[in-house]
């Protein structure tokens, strides 16, 4: 297991190629099998193919428009060009498999400290999901792409979405068309500290 998480990379570049129904099964599969806070598995998978895909990058563009003249995240006007790369990779990808919260509380609704916690204990879940789902994709010879530049778009990918919840991440899926070098990784003992009680 070490290895599919030392080799396992974040791809950005997809082949032409359909990924079989059963193999995207297995992703989702092993994201359900991700350990959850109170094992609430709070997780939802909207799986998006052909011309729902389409529909889904139809949204992905209107939140981008709405985004320059009414920003919901005008801290973030830097990166909206990266969200805009970001959706020519989802257009890329076969499948585009968005992650729900179905407990979710609105991304404007104020929140009292149980409250919050317990959308930290669910996010913690939620991205154990999405790694189970990365590491899956690697070990079955695809690539995949975790995202969350769909927040430039929150609004309308969750009326695409039926409305409910809360939008966590998007995931590219597909057979990968490059293969980068690792990332740098800050060493161990930069963000470790040992604390033995003497």
């Amino acid at each position: 297991m070490l290895s599919a998480i030392q080799d396992r990379r974040s791809i950005r570049v997809f082949l032409e190629k359909p990924v079989p129904r059963a193999l995207v099964e297995e992703v989702l599969l092993a994201g359900s099998l991700a350990p959850s806070s109170k094992n609430r598995q709070p997780w939802r998978f909207l799986v998006a193919e052909g011309r729902a895909k389409e529909s889904l990058l139809e949204a992905m563009d209107r939140g981008l428009e709405r985004e320059g003249r009414s920003p919901l995240l005008p801290g973030s006007a830097a990166y909206r060009s990266g969200a805009e790369n970001t959706r020519r990779i989802m257009a890329q990808a076969p499948v585009v498999i968005l992650v729900i919260n179905p407990l979710g509380q609105p991304l404007d609704r104020p929140l009292d400290p149980e409250e919050r916690v317990y959308e930290i204990c669910n996010a913690q879940s939620l991205g154990a999901a999405v790694e189970n789902m990365s590491l899956a994709a690697w070990d079955l010879g695809l690539g995949s792409l975790w995202i969350c530049d769909t927040y430039f778009a929150y609004r309308e990918l969750m009326d695409w979405a039926g409305g409910s919840g809360e939008l966590f991440a998007a995931f590219a899926l597909g057979y990968p068309g490059e293969a980068p070098p690792p990332r740098p990784r800050k060493s161990l003992g930069k963000i470790v500290e040992w604390r033995d009680g003497n």
